[in-house]
């Protein structure tokens, strides 16, 4: 049965989404309706324009509202994810150190909002190098915050097992990490040296492909609406059965070795009497 009431929660990741590709599409289709114009803070030899040389003419309003809608929303998913889990309408974190990575993730995407909508308002004609720096503050920020939830995803996916979703979304989320990654190391040894016209083609790939990585947020959130409370409570109580039997195997297995190891001792002490 479906819970309409934590259905919202699952629109805050698709009005991010949407929000960030509808800005995409229109800064893109206005540059090409007008002619492919050269803007004054592009290379001479420079065809395509990047997305922050459209972003500080005319359109400037739309990418910052862009930048603002699209990372609020994205941070505040995060936030109902860390919520819905705590509350129990999502798989619960077991571990301290679960917690700590979903926290760390939320404190990163913070930094990479921070650096998105700033990037946005000091735009790379009149603020060139601030405008360089806060766009490494938001692609470090938003990478190094996926990381940290995909390491979380990967601890709940081994702890509970029967649910799926878990391990999906931790793969889908490594890739992301990965295409990024490579991808951001391309934008930056193009963009800032001659090869312009690539570093603007890897710089849509990368925007689009963050689409899709709003999206997973979706998917993540998705069983909030469809689940009950009983229904984690009894695979949280399954994944703690799991944890508690590995530690009860190690117990023994130390338990095993050490009169192995004091009888070692004692053999050698008599050996040097």
């Amino acid at each position: 049965m479906v819970d309409l009431k934590y259905v919202l929660f699952g629109i805050l990741p698709l009005v991010s989404a949407f929000t960030w590709l509808g800005m995409l599409l229109a800064m893109f289709v206005v540059w090409e309706s007008q002619g492919s114009p050269h803007y004054v803070s592009m290379e001479p030899n420079q065809r395509i324009a990047y997305i922050s040389d459209i972003g500080a003419q005319e359109l400037q309003p739309l990418f910052i509202a862009g930048a603002c809608v699209t990372t609020i929303f994205l941070d505040l998913s995060f936030a109902a994810e860390r919520w819905l889990r705590h509350s129990g309408r999502l798989a619960q974190n077991i571990s301290s150190n679960e917690k700590r990575l979903s926290v760390l993730s939320i404190l990163f995407a913070v930094f990479g909002t921070a650096g998105l909508i700033l990037l946005s308002i000091f735009d790379n004609v009149s603020h060139p190098d601030l405008h360089n720096g806060f766009l490494l503050l938001f692609i470090a920020g938003y990478v190094i915050s996926a990381i940290f939830i995909c390491a979380e995803y990967q601890r709940l996916g081994r702890k509970y097992r029967q649910l799926r979703i878990l391990r999906t979304s931790f793969w889908v989320k490594l890739i992301f990490i990965i295409v990024e990654i490579l991808l951001a190391a391309v934008f930056i040894g193009t963009t800032f040296t001659s090869h312009k016209n690539i570093g603007a083609v890897v710089e849509w790939i990368i925007a689009i492909i963050f689409t899709f990585y709003i999206l997973t947020f979706f998917v993540d959130l998705l069983p909030a609406s469809r689940s009950q409370r009983a229904d984690f409570n009894m695979a949280m109580d399954q994944a703690t059965n799991r944890a508690a039997s590995r530690r009860e195997r190690r117990d023994r297995s130390s338990a095993r070795d050490r009169p192995m190891s004091q009888m070692s001792q004692t053999t050698d002490a008599s050996g040097a009497v």
